[in-house]
């Protein structure tokens, strides 16, 4: 149960992250590369819906692996 516990604490912050990408996808993608640029980059709306789509994936992919996990400890 300990583990279940500790698994799900160190998840908060990746589900933070994730959730900040789908609501705000433009910073996400440039978050850590915007001192590259000279002006502000053009995001395309492609890359906005993969970046997305892909947290989407990732909160559903995170959420199996805990439910699997703590039907594991059970």
């Amino acid at each position: 149960m300990g583990t279940v516990i500790l698994c799900f604490i160190l998840f908060i912050p990746i589900y933070a992250i994730l959730i900040w990408q789908i609501s705000n996808p433009k910073d996400a993608i440039l978050w850590g590369k915007r001192w590259m640029y000279k002006e502000e980059p053009n995001v395309t709306e492609t890359a906005i819906t993969y970046t997305k789509i892909a947290s989407v994936i990732c909160i559903v992919f995170l959420t199996i692996l805990f439910v699997i996990l703590f039907i594991n400890q059970l």
